[in-house]
């Protein structure tokens, strides 16, 4: 009878403990990386955020008092934008949104607010076809927008395209935030904390600290959490379910996205907000699936989450669950099911907590693209491109 092949779980330490070459060979050099630089590199960028340049811009923006503040980009970069939008409405009280690029593209005058605007425009490449088409066409369309550029590559187009335009910012973080791999980490939460560098323009500055805080908790987390979540995240399943409320909902698009992209389609990814789950939703956990739930530091907001989920419970609806926040209530963790607790998460910004739920995502996908089989640093090879391929850019409605 030929021996059972028995699959070893990986830990942090094994993964880092490879040689580059194995890591190259097995395709998870430049992922692993890139998730875990982001506590050091959320410190630069927060440093960046505070100097005399980069402040001014924003302040610039921000004193200008714009009617809206509209967050824009493509995959990944707009759920960077719908993890900001709540925050920044809360601290600046100006109504903000994202919406997609492409949406941008093709509905302009169904979904842009018309008036005094900011349109700030996230890009890892910024080199992605709808990126500079959405800029081009409201500079054009819009004379009272201001934009703001937020990026990680310093040769892309939204980096160089916009030096001669005076309502033009650009916002150009560390080069090493340009991921490498094809699914986006430490360039998400990167240009993310960029994007927070707003809340704080005209402020007392407390980025800095911010980051500091933010970064310690991820370290402290991935030191303490990170061989579980691998653990969790090599289970066979072929569907997540992943739980958020207001910004936290962004980080939980961003999460189902990581294992969509890095499971290769092989693992469904669901998201939703708790309340929503009851209308519809709630069906699809019929089936023993893992629910991964970001849990609000608010309390009125958790008490409708922490309800929902002693609900699911009762239902015996879902399977593990995977609990992430500060004083995670006892009852909400059963014997199979993993609570990550993150003392201080409290005190950073509805935005910024949503960097370190992001951060549990990307170790869950890792984890399961590893034991697909697959290579983290290009999943998916012949579907998808690190930078979307080119394509036709139609003629867009001009506003009158």
């Amino acid at each position: 009878m030929p021996a059972k092949l028995v699959r070893v779980t990986p830990t942090i330490e094994s993964l880092s403990s490879a040689s580059p070459a194995e890591q190259v060979r097995l395709g998870y050099a430049d992922t692993l990386r890139e998730i875990l630089q982001q506590p050091a590199s959320w410190r630069d960028t927060a440093a960046r955020l505070v100097g005399a340049e980069v402040s001014g811009q924003l302040r610039s923006l921000v004193a200008r008092q714009p009617g809206h503040i509209v967050l824009t980009g493509s995959g990944s970069s707009v759920y960077v934008g719908e993890c900001l939008a709540p925050a920044l409405q809360a601290g600046l009280g100006v109504p903000s949104q994202a919406i997609p690029a492409g949406t941008l593209l093709t509905h302009p005058r169904g979904t842009l607010p018309r008036g005094s605007g900011l349109l700030v425009s996230i890009a890892r490449s910024g080199d992605s076809p709808e990126s500079a088409s959405v800029v081009d066409q409201v500079l054009q369309a819009e004379p009272y927008y201001r934009h703001l550029v937020i990026t990680c590559n310093p040769q892309g187009r939204l980096a160089t395209g916009y030096r001669n335009e005076p309502r033009v910012s650009v916002l150009q973080l560390d080069e090493r935030t340009n991921d490498r791999s094809l699914v986006m980490t430490s360039s998400f939460t990167n240009l993310l904390l960029a994007g927070t560098g707003l809340l704080h323009a005209t402020t007392d500055d407390t980025s800095t600290g911010l980051a500091d805080l933010a970064a310690d908790i991820a370290t402290q987390m991935f030191e303490r959490y990170g061989d579980a979540l691998l653990e969790a995240g090599s289970t066979d399943v072929d569907a997540v379910m992943y739980l958020g409320s207001g910004a936290s909902f962004g980080a939980a698009r961003e999460s189902a996205l990581k294992m969509l992209e890095m499971s290769g389609g092989a693992v469904t990814a669901m998201c939703e907000t708790y309340l929503g789950l009851r209308h519809g939703p709630m069906s699809w956990l019929k089936r023993p699936s893992p629910v991964v739930a970001f849990l609000s530091c608010e309390p009125h907001i958790r008490a409708y989450e922490t309800d929902l989920l002693r609900e699911l419970a009762q239902k015996q609806l879902g399977g593990m669950r995977i609990v992430v926040g500060e004083r995670i209530p006892a009852d909400l963790i059963g014997t199979n099911d993993l609570a990550i607790d993150l003392p201080g998460l409290s005190g950073l910004d509805e935005a910024q907590q949503a960097m370190l739920q992001v951060t549990v995502g990307q170790l869950l996908a890792l984890a399961r693209c590893l034991a697909l089989g697959q290579l983290p640093d290009a999943p998916a090879q012949g579907v998808l491109t690190r930078v979307v391929e080119t394509f036709a850019i139609h003629g867009g409605v001009r506003h009158a």
